[in-house]
């Protein structure tokens, strides 16, 4: 991998390379720094002096060229402008064509000046981490505080952009008017949620937003599919062909992602009283819900594995597992066999094609709905999830064809069966498998010196300035430290293990792992448990648990819109990270079962506390960890999903062992028992997560 100094140089804009942060000066000057404080010639508080200055001079001389520039589109603006003018008051088609041209032409240079921003601000970033690094001191604190918040600040140029804004607007406004609205008078400011049309707009937009690492519902929600990303604008910027992005097989992948989901869920309420009809224990239910995790840990590396060379092939498997797993669910009942029972699940869990369906939204969606593409990933997640448990409350009849039953136990594998056929039929006919010139191409842009340093900028843009310690080990490889000028190649490519690609998550996002294993452990052990509990404290039939788990999943999207539209923009990530364990904390001890008599009110609201702050922990959690995961597990088939997934996945598994061997203790001590590694994993999350982030806390 080329050191990140060596690829500022290529990736700069040519005309404007004086201009830009001169990284390699500033590296070199931090190991003379380094190297006179050692011999004892200079003293830490000139260091400090003098490097400040350094920085204040380069901030400055990208920021007066960036007003220049600024000054420049006014001035073309203006012009054309006045040109705007005079169509208004006689209009000729060319001419507006013409004059539609010119303002694209403007939002073509604006771009330009957007990726020099960028590329200066990760150099600023970065310059300032290696320092602290060296040095052992938090001078990326100081120079942010001291510098962001003064009124004269121009460090706020390069990180909020100031004044790019009024020249976006005018772009945009103008390209709006240019428009063929059909005699409409309406603008960009009287109806904000109109649709603007124009290609240019739509980068601008994007880039603006990476700049000003700005939050909302819809970017928030997308970052939980945990689809690693690399793309991002280059001067010219490089986008997906949108003639080969078929919607109806992305929509496809969220029929097959929203199905999948309800699949797990719909068996909770009754998955007891079927164990118990077949001879065994109510609390073997955590076996026969947990049997479709198991199988998910290895169909979840398979399925990843497959995507690298189809998606077509790997969801029909998926269809005609999952099918015949729902059959031999069913079935178990008549044939009156735990083994079958479990074989079903287990075969549900053998056709979990989660990878497939991210993956294809990486790789085959255009990049200007990826975010809405990811976004209706997670909605259709938590719909699935709502729906399960709901469907199962509905199927309460009880009927006999032939000699085969169908109840409240078994009509959830007959329905899902069927569902998976009728999938599966839809799916042979209307899925386009993407053609192989477009893989391809797609691969290469991953591969290439651009799509790398994309993806280092990318990760320094989401990454508020003041936050040193999250850097990705690739950030951390500096082949300049020693004077050379090259890393290995291997530093470039995609992890070809699980273990290697293990080797490349830095504490902090070990540390988001663990957090992510907890909250799944904590929400698997409150929903799989659900049902027996519910019976034997308080009588509850499979409709009422059916009802109360529904009502749990409907949470996810109304909570996610809060803290996507208002919390996670008035708070930093970590604040809500370290407030929502804490909570989920005070969900699990309100749960146990101690002295008074266990009461609905106490049930129904200790687990809607430690079910809602685990929601906002996960999209939190997620979002963080979207940004600060190595750009070398964004691709191939051990990338940074497919590691969320098995971490989630594995605390799934413990979870329902954990409800099956407390059962052998009685259903009186089941809840305690259950709920006591729960409190556990939280306790040792939340001091994972204060010792890691203590420079916030």
């Amino acid at each position: 991998m080329v050191a990140f100094g060596k690829r500022l140089k290529e990736r700069q804009i040519q005309e404007w390379q004086e201009y830009y942060i001169n990284y390699k000066l500033m590296k070199k000057k931090v190991k003379q720094y380094a190297h006179q404080i050692e011999v004892g010639t200079l003293e830490r508080r000139h260091v400090l002096k003098d490097f400040s200055r350094m920085l204040d001079n380069q901030i400055e001389k990208i920021v007066l060229f960036l007003l220049e520039q600024q000054g420049l589109y006014a001035s073309k603006l203006t012009k054309l402008r006045e040109q705007h003018d005079a169509l208004e008051e006689h209009p000729q088609i060319s001419k507006i064509t013409e004059l539609r041209e010119a303002y694209r032409g403007v939002g073509h240079d604006l771009l330009k000046l957007l990726y020099f921003v960028e590329m200066n601000a990760i150099g600023l970033r970065k310059i300032l981490k290696k320092f602290d690094k060296r040095f052992r001191y938090r001078f990326t604190d100081y120079y942010v505080k001291t510098r962001a918040n003064h009124p004269y600040s121009q460090l706020q140029q390069v990180f909020k952009h100031v004044g790019l804004g009024a020249v976006v607007g005018a772009v945009s406004r103008n390209l709006h008017e240019l428009q063929d609205r059909q005699g409409s008078y309406l603008s960009i400011y009287d109806s904000p949620s109109l649709p603007l049309q124009d290609p240019v707009v739509d980068s601008i937009k994007a880039a603006v937003d990476r700049l000003t690492h700005s939050t909302n519902f819809l970017n928030f929600m997308a970052q939980h599919a945990l689809i690693m990303q690399e793309e991002l604008p280059a001067p010219v910027e490089q986008r997906i062909d949108e003639e080969k992005y078929h919607f109806m097989s992305l929509l496809l992948n969220l029929a097959n992602t929203f199905l999948y989901m309800v699949n797990t869920y719909i068996i909770v309420p009754t998955a007891d009283n079927y164990s118990m009809s077949l001879g065994a224990a109510a609390t073997v239910c955590g076996i026969v819900i947990g049997a479709m995790a198991v199988a998910q840990v290895f169909s979840s590396v398979y399925f990843s594995a497959w995507s690298n060379r189809s998606y077509f092939r790997p969801l029909i498997f998926s269809s005609i597992v999952l099918f015949v797993g729902n059959v031999m669910y069913a079935m178990a009942y008549d044939l009156n066999s735990l083994t079958v029972l479990l074989l079903g699940r287990l075969f549900c869990g053998f056709g979990s094609a989660r990878a497939v369906n991210r993956r294809y939204i990486s790789d085959c969606v255009p990049l200007k709905i990826r975010m809405q593409a990811s976004a209706g990933f997670v909605s259709a997640s938590a719909l699935g999830m709502a729906c399960g448990p709901a469907l199962a409350g509905i199927l309460q009849t009880d009927f006999k064809i032939y000699k085969l039953t169908f109840n409240a136990v078994t009509l959830p594998g007959w329905v899902m069966a069927v569902a998976w056929l009728v999938y599966l039929v839809w799916l042979w006919f209307s899925f386009k498998e993407p053609s192989r010139d477009f893989e391809e191409n797609n691969s290469s842009h991953a591969s290439n010196c651009e799509k790398a340093e994309k993806s280092e900028l990318e990760k320094g843009l989401k990454q508020p300035l003041l936050i040193t310690s999250e850097e990705t080990k690739d950030d951390d490889e500096d082949p300049e430290a020693d004077g050379s000028e090259e890393a290995p190649e291997e530093s470039r490519r995609p992890a070809t293990s699980m273990v290697s690609a293990y080797r490349l998550l830095t504490p902090s996002v070990k540390v988001q792992l663990l957090i992510y294993f907890m909250l799944k452990y904590a929400m698997e052990i409150l929903l799989s448990e659900s049902s027996v509990v519910t019976t034997y404290y308080f009588g509850w039939s499979t409709g009422t648990v059916a009802i109360f788990l529904a009502c749990l999943g409907l949470t996810v999207l109304p909570v996610n819109i809060v803290v996507g539209s208002y919390i996670s923009n008035m708070f930093e990530d970590r604040q809500i990270l370290l407030a929502s364990e804490i909570v989920v904390f005070v969900g699990i001890l309100l749960s146990f079962h101690v002295i008074i008599p266990y009461s609905v009110p106490q049930y129904v609201f200790s687990g809607l506390i430690m079910f809602v702050s685990a929601e906002v922990l996960e999209g939190v959690n997620l979002s963080l960890l979207s940004r600060v995961m190595s750009s070398r597990l964004s691709r191939g088939t051990y990338n940074g999903g497919l590691l969320s997934t098995e971490a989630g996945t594995i605390a799934r598994v413990i979870a329902d062992a954990t409800i099956t061997i407390a059962g052998f203790f009685g259903q009186s001590q089941l809840l305690n028992i259950t709920l006591l590694p729960s409190l556990v994993i939280c306790v040792v999350s939340i001091i994972a997560t204060c010792c890691t982030y203590n420079s916030l806390f």
